[in-house]
């Protein structure tokens, strides 16, 4: 019999969107080994625990017993028996107000967190709704079953986890993904990374748990991340990191921060190209006009086809590649802070311009070039008398609308 590629359960053969190349269960002779055919990427949760696909190649039975019982011989790896401990995911405010009754009617225990609009916790399991966003972090003992059988149906409405290929199978095409990291961060380099995908990198990334940088809150979890992108991409990733000096005289040539990025992103995959020429799609956030990037690729990147879309992290050769671009974002930070002796902290909080301060009445304003991007307004506040105010921002959108017109 064919069991099918449904979630994470066995049992339930009756699904019709199941992997027709899946666990293969033939009929066994007596002391007789079968060869099986890979079992599909999903990771599947059976008595014998959550394992993934690529790793296990045959099912045998128990000789000592005498009874067919069948058990898996694994050939590069380990059973894994906790397949996901953290999970996050947007939410509207009505779907807060529902999930908060929901936890109240299964006998959750609430207490104070912290940024939270509430914090919740049942059996080594817990469930934070942060007011940012809002967004619910889901963590701790049986997150894969919260999700499956009480978040999704009754919260969210609807299925994702473990249906990517359906809902988007764009997703499982090669392609790059584009993203950038420092923009909005007046301390630090403009990073712009780049990760190549296939149907099987894009899966062994999702199993890994990886989503947008902004939705991890940990610095050591971006980089275990990181190196996992590394290592499951065959090492085709690529990063430009324009520091604060060369931004500063690239931002005076452009006078243009969406065609900088351009410039930024066109180099990232011009430089995918040169190893991965066959690849035909890129995919970035709509951060500009399309042809930005495409005016700035040099002949042998045109035939590449650029696509942009608004939460482009959302695809996971995106959100593979704004996690690369954070930790070199971060890794710049802390390595130019140690040197300076100061903390370079991120944003334009109101200890970013502490530092500043510090940093212009240390070693005058001329220093700010080396550690920030000084057409911020922020450089303004900090020495008038050396960096202009910033002019308006302009709507790139209604530019486009009035030369198309």
């Amino acid at each position: 019999m064919i069991v099918r590629d449904h979630r994470h359960d066995l049992g339930l053969l009756e699904h019709k969107l199941g992997d027709e190349d899946g666990v293969r269960i033939t009929g066994l002779a007596p002391r007789e080994i079968a060869a099986m055919a890979t079992i599909p990427t999903q990771q599947v949760t059976t008595k014998f625990g959550c394992f993934e696909r690529h790793r296990y190649t045959q099912i045998t039975t128990d000789f000592s017993s005498g009874i067919a019982e069948p058990f898996l011989i694994c050939t590069s790896s380990v059973l894994i028996y906790a397949s996901m401990n953290s999970y996050t995911h947007a939410l509207t405010h009505e779907q807060v107000r529902k999930l908060r009754a929901l936890l109240q009617e299964s006998g959750f225990e609430f207490a104070p967190k912290e940024w939270t609009i509430f914090f919740a916790q049942k059996n080594k399991l817990s469930v934070a709704v942060y007011e940012k966003g809002p967004k619910v972090l889901v963590q701790g003992r049986g997150v894969e079953e919260f999700v499956q059988f009480e978040l999704e149906p009754k919260i969210l409405g609807e299925a994702e986890l473990g249906y990517e290929e359906v809902h988007s199978p764009e997703m499982f095409e090669p392609h790059f993904g584009v993203d950038e990291s420092g923009k909005g961060d007046f301390f630090g380099p403009l990073v712009i990374s780049g990760v190549y995908t296939d149907h099987g990198i894009a899966r062994k990334l999702l199993d890994a748990g990886v989503v947008d940088s902004k939705r991890i809150g940990s610095d050591a979890r971006i980089r275990t991340l990181a190196d996992t992108i590394r290592k499951s991409s065959q090492g085709l990733v690529e990063t430009v990191l324009i520091g604060p000096a060369k931004y500063n005289d690239l931002y005076e040539k452009f006078s243009n921060l969406n065609r900088l990025l351009g410039w930024g992103h066109a180099r990232v995959i011009e430089n995918l190209l040169e190893r991965k020429p066959a690849c035909a799609r890129s995919l970035s956030d709509q951060f500009a006009d399309a042809r930005v990037i495409k005016e700035s690729l040099l002949r042998r990147a045109r035939h590449i086809v650029i696509e942009q879309r608004p939460r482009a992290e959302s695809d996971v050769a995106v959100a593979a590649a704004s996690i690369i671009a954070r930790e070199a974002f971060i890794n710049w930070l802390e390595r130019k802070g140690k040197e300076l002796g100061v903390r370079l902290e991120r944003g334009v909080s109101p200890g970013v311009k502490e530092t500043a301060r510090k940093l212009v009445d240390a070693n005058g304003s001329e220093a700010l070039r080396d550690v920030a991007k000084v057409h911020f307004r922020t450089a303004h506040e900090i020495a008038p008398e050396r960096y202009t105010a910033p002019p308006p921002r302009e709507d790139w959108r209604r530019r486009t609308r009035d030369v198309r017109a």
